[in-house]
């Protein structure tokens, strides 16, 4: 069946997941819940993004669609208005998906407050930072064009797959240090999709992401998107996708 012909692949509702694989079983939501703790650290937000953001709010006449672009541009503002909507719906279905529904459900006072907390000033990992965005955002912009031209995906929700699509990275470029997050990329982002209450979709990325060959939707075009970009990210899962001309790597 060609990929645009399904919609598959999404996390099950229930409260159990049955994550069976080769390589490990993974057990239930409650069994995430006890590994990653509510209080996790902050995703940070880029000082030039909370800038935007603020003139936005500010202006005269309130620009919801340049407020959502200053967010979308931006990996740490986008999860930590996904996180607050995780919060107040949980995985309700009607929990809203796009980050201009979440955006209008929750308001702009809300969001700018969450994004102030994220803003970091120490500048130890922001080499590191700079690159994972940058990386994200160039792989969400072609994933939103192949939505529309290939894959038969709603664009918004392709663009936020891209986003995020390695935020298993996170652990290790913010230096989080915790062991129940540590090694396993796609299991890593797995976990925070779902204690997060990230959208089903998203969790549907992450669900192929750990169990390659389960389902190919979103990975199909992930890998489209990154034999279409510019340059690569030396920590991204899927980096050995495209070589063109790869970033600084760590030493």
């Amino acid at each position: 069946m060609p990929i645009s012909a399904r919609r598959g692949g999404a996390v099950p509702n229930s409260r159990v997941i049955d994550f069976f694989a080769a390589r490990r079983s993974v057990a239930s939501r409650s069994s995430f819940q006890s590994e990653i703790a509510d209080n996790l650290p902050q995703v940070p937000v880029l000082p030039e993004t909370l800038l935007v953001m603020d003139l936005q709010r500010d202006a005269e006449s309130v620009d919801l669609n340049g407020f959502c672009e200053a967010v979308l541009s931006d990996v740490g503002a986008t999860i930590l208005i996904l996180r607050l909507i995780g919060l107040e719906y949980g995985d309700s279905d009607d929990r809203p998906g796009r980050i201009e529904d979440c955006i209008a459900d929750i308001g702009i006072e809300a969001c700018m407050r969450s994004a102030m907390h994220g803003v970091r000033t120490e500048t130890g990992d922001y080499d590191d930072i700079i690159e994972m965005w940058g990386h994200s955002t160039e792989i969400a912009k072609h994933c939103q064009r192949l939505a529309d031209e290939k894959y038969g995906f709603n664009p918004s929700e392709a663009y936020l797959v891209g986003l995020l699509h390695d935020i298993g990275a996170l652990p290790g470029v913010l230096g989080w240090g915790r062991s129940d997050l540590a090694g396993d990329y796609a299991l890593s982002a797995l976990k925070m999709a779902v204690r997060w209450s990230f959208p089903d979709f998203l969790k549907g990325y992450f669900y192929e992401a750990y169990m390659p060959g389960k389902n190919c939707e979103w990975t199909a075009m992930i890998a489209a998107a990154h034999d279409a970009a510019n340059r690569t990210w030396a920590w991204c899962p899927l980096n050995e996708l495209n070589v063109k001309a790869p970033v600084r790597v760590r030493g």
